[in-house]
C-alpha cells in the first residue's frame, strides 16, 4: 500500500512554495496526497510565525489530532516552517505528540527525518543557527534550502508557478520576525533560477511568480562572477519559451530602483503589478518600524511609478495599532491611501511577536477595540477606492489568464455536470475576473469584456468571433 501524506499550509506564497518542495520529495518515497487527516500516515504543518492568530491556528489543528494520535501512535506528525524555527522545543512541550519539528532550511531533510521517526528513534529536531549562533557565513548556510524538485498538484494551477530567486532578510524591521526565522538575505544563482524556470516551461507553466522577502532586492552572482539584479534576471526570463507572464512580489519601498521600472515597461510578459508595502503613513511611524524609508520617499517612488510604468497596478500592506500610534498618525496613513488610490490592501492589525525588537524596546498600547476600528476604518476606504477604480474598466476588454473555476460555482450543486460554469481568473495587472465559460479554457489567457465590477472583482463574457456557423475563441 502507499503512503499517505496530509499537508496544511499557512501563512505566504514562500510557504506555499516549501510545501510544493517537500511533497515532491516525498512522492519519491512512495507516498500520495490524502485530504483527510485520518486517512494519513505521515501529517505536516507548514506554519507561520508572522501573527499570532496564525501560530494559533497551528496549534489549535494540533490540538484536534490529539486523540488521533493516541489511537494511532504510529501516525507521524510533523511542524516545519518558520513557527518550528521560531518556537522550536516549545511545541514539543505544548503537544507533546509531535515528532518532528523542522526550520525552513531543512526541509530537505524531512524524508530521511520521517524515516528515523519510524524506526523508532524518537524525536526529530533540525533548525538553523540564530541570527547570533555564528558567524553571517555560517548562519546563511544552515538557513540555505534550494530544492529543484516540483509538483504541479501542490500549485494554484498546474500552469502558475512560485520560483523563490531569494530567502531571508536583513531589513530587521521592528515588527517582523522574518530576518529570525528566514535567516540573512540570499540571492540565488541566477543560472539555477533560469533553470528551474526552464524545467516548469517544459512542464506547462505559463505564469512564474518571483518570490522573495524583499525580491527587489535581489542580488546574485553567476558562475562568471556577473553580478544580476532583478531587472537582469527579469529580461532573461522574459526570453524562455512558454512563459507568457511574469509576476514578482513582495517589494521594498527603498529598492524599486529605475532600471527595474524600465524593466516592468518594456518586457511585455512582465505584469505591470507592484506589491509595494507602505506600512504607515506617518513618519515617526516608520521609523519605529524601523522601515529605512521616509513617507516622502515613498511618495517619490509612486509618481516614478506612476510616470514610468503608466497604467501600472500598485498594491500595498498596512499595519494598524503599531506601538504608540496615535489617531493623528493613523489619519496619516489614511491620507497616504486615499492619495496613493492603491489597486487594493492588505491591513493588518499589529501582533506583538516575541522575539522582536518591537517587543524588546516598545509597549504595545494601542487597545485592540482601536486597533479593529482603525483596521475596519482603512478597510472600509481602500474597498471604496477600488470599487471606484475597477468602475473605470466597464467596457473595457481585457486579457485574462484563466486559472479554473470559482469559488461560488464549485459550491454549486451539480456545478461538474454543467457544461456552461462560472471561471475565474487574473488579468495582466493581477485584477480577478470573472465570467462564464467551459473548463477546456483553463490555462488559456482569453479577452473578457468587462460589464460589471465589485471592490475586488470583475465580471465579464469571453469575447468572441463568428466565422461560418461556428464560435470560435479569440486569443
Amino acid at each position: 500500500m502507499p503512503k499517505r501524506l496530509y499537508i496544511d499550509t499557512v501563512g505566504c506564497q514562500m510557504n506555499m512554495l516549501d510545501s510544493e518542495l517537500v511533497v515532491a520529495s516525498l512522492r519519491q518515497q512512495g507516498y500520495e496526497l490524502t485530504t483527510k487527516p485520518e486517512e494519513a500516515d505521515t501529517l505536516l504543518f507548514n506554519t507561520c510565525s508572522v501573527r499570532e492568530q496564525a501560530e494559533n491556528k497551528t496549534y489549535s489543528h494540533l490540538g484536534v489530532l490529539r486523540d488521533l494520535k493516541a489511537s494511532h501512535p504510529e501516525k507521524i506528525i510533523g511542524v516545519m516552517g518558520c513557527m518550528a524555527q521560531n518556537h522550536q522545543k516549545k511545541i514539543f512541550q505544548r503537544a507533546p505528540y509531535v515528532d518532528l519539528v523542522v526550520g525552513p532550511g531543512q526541509l530537505h531533510q524531512i524524508p530521511s527525518l520521517i524515516d528515523k521517526v519510524a524506526a523508532g528513534e524518537g524525536r526529530q529536531i533540525e533548525v538553523s543557527l540564530g541570527r547570533r549562533d555564528g558567524s553571517r557565513v555560517e548562519i546563511a548556510r544552515s538557513h540555505e534550502s534550494f530544492d529543484p524538485l516540483r509538483d504541479p498538484e501542490m500549485r494554484p494551477t498546474p500552469f502558475q508557478a512560485y520560483v523563490r530567486i531569494q530567502i531571508g532578510c536583513d531589513k530587521f524591521c521592528t515588527y517582523c520576525i522574518v530576518p529570525s526565522v528566514r535567516g540573512p538575505e540570499q540571492g540565488r544563482r541566477p543560472e539555477d533560477i533560469l533553470a528551474e524556470t526552464r524545467h516548469l516551461a517544459d512542464q506547462g507553466t505559463v505564469e512564474i511568480t518571483l518570490v522573495g522577502q524583499t525580491v527587489n532586492s535581489y542580488r546574485g552572482q553567476d558562475a562568471a562572477g556577473k553580478s544580476w539584479n532583478l531587472a537582469d534576471l527579469l529580461a532573461a526570463i522574459h526570453e524562455i519559451d512558454g512563459i507568457r507572464r511574469i509576476k514578482f512580489v513582495t517589494n521594498y519601498p527603498k529598492d524599486m530602483t529605475d532600471d527595474l521600472l524600465t524593466a516592468v515597461r518594456e518586457l511585455d510578459k512582465v505584469s505591470p503589478y507592484l506589491h509595494v508595502p507602505a506600512q504607515s503613513g506617518s513618519n515617526d511611524m516608520l521609523k519605529r518600524m524601523k522601515r529605512g524609508y521616509t513617507v516622502e520617499q515613498y511618495r517619490d517612488m509612486m509618481h516614478r511609478i506612476r510616470e514610468g510604468v503608466p497604467g501600472a497596478a500598485v498594491s500595498s500592506d498596512f499595519i494598524v495599532g503599531f506601538c504608540g500610534e496615535t489617531e493623528a498618525e493613523f489619519q496619516m496613513t489614511v491620507d497616504l491611501v486615499e492619495e496613493c488610490r492603491f489597486k487594493n490592501s492588505f491591513i493588518f492589525k499589529y501582533s506583538e511577536r516575541e522575539g522582536t525588537r518591537g517587543a524588546e524596546l516598545f509597549l504595545d498600547d494601542v487597545p485592540f477595540t482601536v486597533k479593529q476600528d482603525r483596521n475596519n476604518t482603512l478597510l472600509e476606504i481602500q474597498n471604496r477606492i477600488s470599487l471606484e477604480d475597477n468602475q473605470k474598466q466597464i467596457g473595457n476588454t481585457l486579457n485574462v489568464l484563466v486559472e479554473g473555476i470559482s469559488k461560488a460555482a464549485a459550491k454549486k450543486e451539480g456545478a461538474d455536470d454543467s457544461p456552461v460554469v462560472q471561471l475565474t481568473g487574473r488579468t495582466h495587472c493581477d485584477r480577478i475576473v470573472v465570467f462564464d465559460g467551459n473548463r477546456r479554457q483553463i490555462g488559456q489567457v482569453l479577452p473578457v469584456a468587462i460589464y460589471d465590477s465589485a471592490s475586488h472583482t470583475l465580471f465579464g463574457e469571453v469575447i468572441t468571433e463568428e466565422c461560418g456557423s461556428e464560435l470560435f475563441m479569440l486569443g
